[in-house]
């Protein structure tokens, strides 16, 4: 059940599992041991995930993303929601990482955020800030939820802003900051040339993956800000490249240390 559920959302949680079958946590997480054991799942941040291998040009939709790496997406957000001024402009990309980070927004005053992503204007939306503005791009929906192509560039060469927020699907030493959509990278490289400063916010599992299209080179982000699961060698690298580079430190999940404990 666990892998047809898997196979037709992308992902599962713990906590749905433990309601859905009546067992406990540490039944599922022993069932999903023996899945990763097997290479059929991905064990995740409260859950799990299709198997990991995809070519450069798969892209998981956004549930099975959102699971992902989640203690270290949200100490990535605390840091970069820290970097913004009251009263600035600011542009926010589309993806998971971005969603949980606007999510950390709801204390900045007088914001004007202009994204290309639904579920992000979504929860800017819901913060119930009558001092925000949230302007969405439009264009055509992508499996990320991020709307792309010409309606979207063509709003974004209109703006200036102070500072744009990249998430990204990959990052590496020669193709920078990659994405498996090539209309996506056409979107988000008009949202990096509309901002003054570049911030990309992207977690460690990110380093090596390499998507189809490249958005922008490693030495455009002004800083990014990812967590201290970054191996040493691409720390080097990335010290190296990015104007600044910022490391997190991620908390594990309850869970995960109980486990370990145990």
């Amino acid at each position: 059940m666990i892998l047809e559920e898997i196979r037709r959302t992308g992902a599962v949680q713990v906590h749905a599992l433990v309601a859905r079958l009546g067992v406990s946590d540490m039944t599922i997480r022993r069932d999903l041991d023996v899945l990763a054991k097997r290479g059929l799942v991905e064990k995740v941040y409260g859950g799990a995930t299709a198997a990991v291998g995809q070519p450069s040009a798969h892209e998981p939709g956004f549930e099975a993303k959102s699971v992902r790496s989640l203690p270290q997406k949200e100490a990535i957000s605390a840091y970069a929601a820290a970097l913004i001024r009251p009263g600035t402009a600011i542009g926010i990309s589309a993806g998971t990482t971005t969603w949980t980070f606007a999510r950390f927004l709801d204390e900045v005053p007088e914001l004007t955020v202009v994204t290309n992503s639904i579920r992000v204007a979504d929860v800017l939306r819901a913060g119930g800030r009558g001092d925000r503005t949230v302007v969405l791009t439009g264009g055509v929906r992508t499996p990320s939820d991020a709307l792309v192509g010409p309606v979207a560039v063509q709003t974004l060469k209109s703006l200036h802003l102070d500072m744009v927020f990249l998430g990204v699907h990959g990052m590496a030493e020669g193709p920078g900051f990659t994405t498996p959509n090539i209309n996506e990278s056409e979107t988000d490289r008009a949202l990096v040339d509309a901002g003054r400063r570049l911030v990309v916010i992207a977690d460690h599992t990110k380093w090596g993956v390499v998507g189809i299209s490249t958005i922008a080179r490693l030495d455009e982000a002004d800083v990014l800000i990812t967590d201290d699961g970054l191996p040493a060698d691409a720390v080097a690298v990335l010290r190296d490249r990015v104007g600044e580079l910022v490391v997190a430190e991620a908390r594990p999940e309850v869970g995960e240390l109980a486990e370990a404990e145990a």
